[in-house]
């Protein structure tokens, strides 16, 4: 079967009345599915990034109406200029909705897993955030623990109803966390608001060891959410995150949350990690967006995405070794010392969390992510925050 299958080619007249795109124009320089399939599979002609567009929208919480929203990102996101580099971009189109939402979720996860074994990075827009599953479940044959970052201005869990637990917009951390088989290895969530969390949700994340940054946290100080979003494998972006002033096409928008320039700077952060290898825009809902505010908002995050993809720094330490310092610090009342790493060429932090492989008695070492600050806490003779939960999951 052919990937070709899954996917209804886009209609240029029902996108953009223009007509004619210039040539640094997305609308010019991607490959779009429109009367033949992007040739994807030949590595001559194969793209970095793939834009896929899913048409599903009957598991989004009060919000019906996010399966347009990949054309009306498509739009905006079209008329937007490369940047001063050469982009091999394909867009294949949309994921047009099953039969049922299970079909559409079973389609969604073959075509990311495809695409994640070429080395090809898919950049979603939705739908509902309940694709974030089968965004996740894209990774399950690949035979890796994955690292799960979440945008959102909540955390989608169900504390009090937890057998039979229907998916949707709202409840798809339950099936997220309790799937198996269990390749989880850290999930994130950055950005949420404590009035809409739950005491428990919160006592949860830290009984599992999973991070979770407050909006109120990162204003103003948006790098401390970037050690976070460069570990993830993967990432999901929930437009509701974004406060309702800046992104009104959601129709559980919220007052408070990220600015519009926060959101794309996160954006841009996902694309600028090596690791990163998908990436999904979620909830927003056009029916809500009469002056398609939401939708240039989306079209520029999805860009300075693309953007730092294209600035990546290929620096996940640390092969050559020449290229990075390491620094050693000792912690009061301690036997051992905590090591830190920077690299020469971004000037980014990881530090050192020892642990005992299944197969092996000699120690080994994970590298996190992490930043300048955790590095000056540790010479303070204080455990980094982060250190801590890092190796209590790779007990």
């Amino acid at each position: 079967m052919s990937l070709a299958d899954f996917f209804s080619p886009i209609q240029l007249s029902n996108i953009s009345s223009k007509g004619q795109y210039l040539n640094s124009q997305f609308g010019q320089v991607f490959q779009i599915y429109e009367d033949e399939f992007p040739n994807w599979e030949e590595e001559e002609n194969k793209p970095n990034l793939v834009i896929i567009g899913i048409e599903e929208d009957r598991a989004a919480v009060n919000n019906k109406g996010t399966a347009k929203a990949p054309n009306a990102v498509r739009k905006h996101l079209y008329d937007l200029y490369q940047g001063d580099y050469k982009i091999r971009i394909a867009d294949f189109g949309n994921i047009k909705a099953g039969e049922t939402v299970n079909d559409t979720y079973a389609a969604f996860k073959l075509v990311v897993e495809e695409l994640i074994k070429k080395n090809i990075v898919p950049i979603i827009i939705g739908g509902g955030q309940d694709l974030t599953y089968a965004q996740y479940r894209g990774y399950e044959n690949l035979e890796q623990r994955v690292e799960v970052a979440v945008v959102d201005a909540k955390f989608d869990l169900d504390q009090e109803h937890t057998e039979d637990m229907p998916l949707n917009s709202q409840t798809y951390l339950n099936h997220l966390i309790l799937h198996q088989p269990d390749y989880l290895f850290n999930l994130n969530n950055v950005a949420y608001q404590t009035y809409l969390v739950s005491k428990e949700s919160i006592n949860m994340y830290d009984k599992l060891f999973f991070n979770a940054q407050r909006v109120g946290m990162i204003a103003g100080k948006l790098d401390q959410a970037e050690p976070i979003i460069r570990a993830a494998d993967m990432v999901s972006f929930d437009i509701g995150a974004i406060r309702a002033s800046e992104a009104p096409g959601n129709a559980n928008a919220v007052p408070n949350g990220l600015f519009g320039d926060e959101a794309c700077q996160l954006a841009r952060y996902a694309g600028m990690s090596d690791k990163c290898s998908s990436i999904g825009f979620y909830e927003f809902n056009p029916t809500f967006d009469p002056m398609e505010q939401t939708a240039m908002l989306v079209s520029q995050m999805i860009w300075c995405f693309i953007d730092g993809y294209y600035n990546r720094k290929n620096d996940a330490p640390l092969i050559p070794k020449s290229a990075y310092i390491i620094y050693r610090t000792p912690l009061e009342n301690e036997d051992h010392e905590l090591v830190f790493v920077k690299s020469k060429k971004s000037d980014r932090w990881w530090m050192q969390v020892p642990y005992f492989g299944t197969k092996s008695v000699n120690e080994r070492f994970y590298l996190v992510p992490c930043r300048y600050e955790d590095y000056q806490m540790a010479v303070a003779g204080e455990m980094p925050d982060l250190w801590w939960r890092t190796h209590q999951k790779l007990q």
